[in-house]
């Protein structure tokens, strides 16, 4: 079989073991539908509205939903990555069974990304429908928030896979925890990036997340220009290094 049909075999194996643990397959997705819920409509209609850089004037659940649409890709990735990745790397030992058939670490890294995005695109996609149910897409760029919402998951899947490699025990993933909330909160996902004090924003503009937001917002929205180029410039360099750590980790774990 060639390299993609060995990882298709760790995908499908990933596939069979949630056919019965739909709900715990759930839970990442309505974290963000919570809050356009509860911030961008309840809270927002004391806020007003807020201004693009273009001028026009949008409600404050229209500039949440491109964020909320960011964080589902980078919850459905991220929890794969992380916590079922460690418990099958650690306690199951699935990676260590996988390696007496013909997949290797290689295909274990691949596989268990791209299962990673297949979770991270259904979340995408299911609230993708919600927002243009709601009203909350004004532009035709809709179309590749999909697209662009994979690109962010295949960052998050392939640093947070790497992370994990170095992780020894469930109280490890605090790090993870504490790496995550300030990427929510902190990625012009709530408040323009311009709202930040200058010596905050160099900060902000580091984080994977505020690119991917600042992408989503711009298809939603209908603000795309050029400069879109170089935050997708920023994830793959980001997603390619994460990825190249993974395959390099889980060799020397898995084959010493």
């Amino acid at each position: 079989m060639s390299a993609l049909g060995l990882a298709g075999v760790v995908v499908e194996r990933n596939v069979l073991t949630y056919r019965r643990q739909w709900v715990a397959f759930l839970t990442g997705f309505l974290e963000p539908v919570f809050y356009l819920f509860s911030l961008g409509v309840g809270l927002g209609a004391l806020i007003g509205r807020i201004p693009l850089a273009d001028g026009r004037l949008v409600t404050y659940a229209q500039f949440m939903a491109p964020a909320m649409l960011a964080m589902s890709a980078m919850n459905g990735a991220v929890f794969d990555a992380t916590y079922n990745m460690f418990f099958k790397l650690r306690f199951m030992h699935t990676f260590d069974a996988m390696l007496a058939t013909p997949v290797g670490p290689r295909d274990i890294a691949l596989g268990e990304m791209l299962w990673s995005l297949l979770r991270s695109g259904a979340y995408v996609i299911g609230f993708l429908l919600i927002s243009v149910a709601m009203g909350l897409t004004t532009s035709w760029w809709s179309v590749l928030a999909v697209p662009a919402a994979t690109l962010i998951g295949f960052v998050f899947s392939s640093v947070g896979m790497a992370a994990t490699t170095w992780i020894r025990n469930f109280q490890d993933f605090d790090y993870i925890q504490m790496a995550l909330v300030p990427l929510t909160l902190l990625s012009a996902t709530f408040f323009p990036v311009e709202a930040y004090p200058a010596g905050l924003r160099w900060v902000v503009e580091l984080s994977p997340l505020y690119h991917g937001v600042a992408i989503e917002r711009a298809l939603l929205l209908g603000t795309a220009g050029w400069s879109l180029v170089w935050h997708v410039a920023v994830l793959v360099a980001m997603g390619a290094v994460g990825l190249a750590v993974t395959r390099r980790r889980l060799a020397a774990l898995l084959l010493k």
